[in-house]
């Protein structure tokens, strides 16, 4: 099996997002699947124009002459594609956003319906087969995740792909702490992704126990929110001052 993750962090290898991401995927190659991780924030990509030259004038082949042209190739030959990025404004980053645009040329424009009556856009390509989505945001509770959710089911469902996995993770800077009392639980849930990602290629997907062994917090705390709020003002307190008295 062969999985390519699009991360869409601007902090790419210093990201909490990769942080997941890397735990993820060594459990995916232990069960044997070939990964490779690319990080969009280095490609130059263009923005979609909506011309629509890739489907009319030149079918398959965007305008824009850029990083493009190497990607698209990456995910026809991947059997899983995974879309990895923080939440911003509970949505996707604007740099993984611009490159979901621009898949536009891996469709033909003729249409058809789903399985349940809904259209859609033909796909040219067998694969990718499964869709993987990887996400932790600032606050939390798991709720922020809802839009992303709703979204790489749609992704999926356009692609005409299976959802492989949904890995989403509130409080994602504690994936990065440095804490030695929060350091612990860190650790085990990177634990936790690693036995996931060789699930989900082992298995084809996560079962529910592993699934919702992944939404719990990360604090074994009923104050777990609130202890967060109040770790994360301080922090944000003692930058604030740094920055006012450098």
């Amino acid at each position: 099996m062969r999985i390519t993750i699009f991360n869409g962090s601007p902090h790419k290898e210093q990201g909490n997002t990769h942080i997941m991401v890397e735990a993820l995927t060594a459990g995916a190659r232990e069960a044997g699947a070939e990964v490779e991780n690319v990080f969009l924030a280095d490609r130059e990509i263009n923005p979609c124009i909506g011309c629509f030259a890739c489907w009319f004038k030149t079918p398959g082949r965007c305008i824009h002459r850029d990083a493009m042209d190497q990607l698209l190739p990456k995910i026809v030959e991947s059997d899983v594609i995974g879309f990895a990025t923080p939440l911003y404004v509970d949505n996707v980053s604007g740099i993984l956003k611009n490159f979901m645009d621009r898949l536009i040329p891996l469709v033909d424009p003729h249409m058809e319906t789903d399985e349940h009556g809904e259209t859609r856009h033909l796909r040219i390509h067998e694969k990718p087969r499964y869709v993987l989505s990887v996400s932790n945001c600032g606050f939390p509770e798991q709720s922020h995740f809802e839009v992303l959710r709703v979204l790489f089911r749609r992704v999926a469902r356009n692609m005409n792909c299976r959802l492989l996995a949904e890995v989403y993770r509130g409080g994602g800077p504690l994936l990065a702490t440095t804490d030695p009392d929060l350091r612990p639980f860190a650790e085990q849930y990177k634990v936790l992704l690693h036995a996931a990602g060789k699930e989900a290629v082992g298995h084809l997907g996560l079962s529910h126990e592993t699934i919702e062994r992944l939404e719990q917090p990360l604090l074994p705390d009923p104050n777990y929110a609130e202890i967060y709020r109040q770790r994360t003002n301080r922090r944000f307190d003692e930058r604030l001052a740094g920055e006012a008295n450098p």
